[in-house]
């Protein structure tokens, strides 16, 4: 609360000096400079959005990004300018952190969401594609920079596999958790079958090579850290006739990783496929593969079964995630042509035998089908009934929000700068929010006392090390 001469109270102080500028206040984020706020700030919204949040026409922003050389070294926003576009970030979370860990693959933040609530730190994250990158950085501070290509860390061009392993040693900070909703990809066995044919050895290296879990298993073996989750679809159990999985399980058993619940492997009810319905109104079933080091020795206990303990006490239905009517714009309603093209394909597939169609909910329904990144093509997995004679329509993607547990029931927390094309894509291919909020809690406690064990691991290892180099002295 400031007060101005006249003895006016006043929470701006812009309101009192309204021509001062920020820094003769000595109120201002000293790490970053006007034209650097302005440029992170334009690289998540549109000029349009950042003009009308700092009352500017879009051309003087546009302008002022246009001189950014120029404005290097200039201070010109107000305070109350500086306060706008510093208030379109997110904060970052208070408090001390419990553990750390990195962000691979990590489309909108739905597995970090949970991790980050469990009292964890983020420090890396890697996410290929720009829009998303965008909703990340809406919704989570973030102290580094955002790392498209992983490949650029894990398999620089011309370096040897020793050169990329310091790199990857230089570029990736120590962490505790390493968490990847990595791409499901068939993994060739044309050379591993070469080498069996010739007697020799083969390993991850060779498994694994020219799929994206290659770049996984190339940070784990780099940098050990204590733990790791692993989320990918239902069908990575069966994909390629199992042997994706297999090479996945034996890759983890070779770098040093117990995992969780692996007894169930060939089980149908198996711990580690876990079903988003338990949580949101969404049938969406994925496998969630947790490990730790397996010299910690720290596993003792913990099964992916005792997940049920957090499940909502009333089960969720469809009305939870949906918007009142009268806010729903009429454009998400099916043209009179789409839906009829859906009835009409849904018809001939039925006749076929087939089980294609389109999934109609009312707000009554216990679930939907699963959302899919195809959603913005025409809506068909979730449909919304509108009564009798009336069109259905799509959900919206605030609705898509909730459906995946990124926003409850009721709010409009999470925020999404992009078109609507994009937010369909992005929460068709992220996690229910919750299952993994979750996890991170189920495994919190099993980090912790890995790090105990570490520190004494790495204690003992530095008095061994001390104590024999003192008699080596001794003997010389």
């Amino acid at each position: 609360m400031f007060v101005d001469r006249k003895g006016h109270k006043c929470d701006d102080l812009s309101l009192i000096f309204p021509k001062l500028k920020y820094r003769e206040m000595g109120l201002f984020m000293k790490e970053i400079s006007d034209i650097e706020l302005l440029n992170k700030v334009a690289s998540i919204y549109s000029q349009q959005a950042v003009a009308d949040e700092i009352n500017h026409p879009r051309e003087v922003v546009n302008r002022w990004l246009k001189e950014d050389r120029k404005q290097m070294r200039m201070d010109w926003l107000t305070y109350r300018e500086r306060m706008s576009l510093e208030n379109m970030l997110p904060k970052p979370k208070e408090g001390k952190s419990d553990f750390t860990f990195i962000d691979l693959f990590a489309g909108i933040g739905g597995i970090r969401y949970g991790f980050e609530n469990a009292g964890g730190q983020c420090v890396f994250t890697s996410e290929y594609d720009k829009y998303a990158v965008k909703t990340y950085l809406a919704n989570y501070h973030s102290d580094h920079e955002i790392h498209g290509d992983i490949k650029e860390i894990t398999q620089p061009e011309g370096m040897s596999k020793t050169q990329a392993y310091d790199h990857i040693q230089e570029k990736i900070p120590n962490h505790d958790v390493l968490l990847a909703g990595f791409p499901c990809q068939p993994f060739s066995i044309a050379g591993v079958s070469k080498k069996n044919s010739m007697g020799r050895a083969h390993g991850f290296e060779c498994d694994t090579q020219g799929t994206l879990f290659f770049d996984v298993a190339r940070i784990i073996e780099a940098k050990r850290p204590l733990a790791i989750m692993l989320e990918n679809v239902k069908n990575l159990k069966s994909h390629d006739r199992g042997k994706t999985f297999k090479v996945i399980m034996n890759t983890l058993d070779e770098l040093g990783y117990e995992v969780i619940d692996r007894e169930y492997d060939q089980v149908k009810s198996d711990p580690k496929v876990i079903n988003g319905k338990n949580f949101v109104p969404q049938n969406r079933e994925r496998i969630v593969i947790v490990a730790f080091r397996r010299d910690l020795e720290v596993t003792d206990g913990f099964t992916l079964k005792n997940l049920k303990k957090y499940f909502p006490k009333i089960a969720p239905k469809v009305g939870d995630i949906l918007e009142a009517d009268e806010n729903v714009d009429d454009k998400y309603i099916l043209t009179p042509n789409l839906w009829k093209y859906l009835q009409n394909y849904a018809a001939k597939h039925k006749k076929a035998g087939n089980g294609f169609g389109f999934g109609k909910v009312n707000a009554s329904d216990r679930s939907t089908r699963t959302l899919s990144a195809r959603y913005y093509k025409d809506g068909s997995e979730v449909l919304l009934d509108r009564g009798a004679d009336k069109r259905p329509r799509r959900l919206t993607p605030r609705e898509c929000a909730r459906l995946m547990g990124f926003d409850s029931a009721g709010e409009s927390d999470f925020i999404i700068p992009v078109s609507d094309t994009q937010a369909y894509k992005q929460f068709g291919n992220s996690v229910v929010v919750p299952v993994f909020s979750s996890v991170a809690k189920l495994m919190k406690p099993y980090i912790l006392k890995a790090q105990i064990k570490y520190k004494k691991q790495n204690n003992l290892q530095k008095s061994t090390t001390a104590t024999a180099s003192r008699k080596r002295k001794i003997a010389a």
